[in-house]
């Protein structure tokens, strides 16, 4: 029997408002702002998923890999198209991690603020 159920996934960042509009047009859904005042935004996902972002004063972003500095949680985003979809999330503004090797079925990206994902093929 669990304990608990999954709420929402909350990433820290500079600026969550700018971090949401990332996401949704990766992902699509839509940005909530009810408690931007607080420094908190939500993107509610076509799924039923939420994801949450927080101002973090001082936010340092993960490094990928860095056994230094863990990268504390990554997200899947599972795609059709790994070429189309590079291309677009690169235009939206991630950048790179480890995408290299063209025969894998997943590629690893940072979003605007430095957080691992992965495009997965799966």
């Amino acid at each position: 029997m669990a304990v608990a159920e999954l709420g929402v996934v909350v990433l820290d960042c500079p600026d969550p408002r700018a971090l949401a509009g990332f996401y949704a047009q990766v992902l699509g859904g839509t940005v909530e702002t009810e408690f931007e005042d607080s420094g908190w935004i939500t993107l509610k996902l076509p799924g039923g998923q939420t994801l949450a972002f927080q101002t973090a004063p001082g936010f340092v972003p993960p490094r990928w890999p860095a056994p230094d500095r863990s990268q504390q949680f990554h997200l899947d985003l599972n795609v059709k198209d790994l070429d189309a979809a590079e291309k677009a999330v690169l235009e939206l503004g991630a950048r790179p991690l480890d995408t290299e090797d063209r025969a894998r079925g997943f590629r690893v990206y940072a979003d605007p603020a430095g957080h691992p994902f992965c495009l997965c093929a799966c």
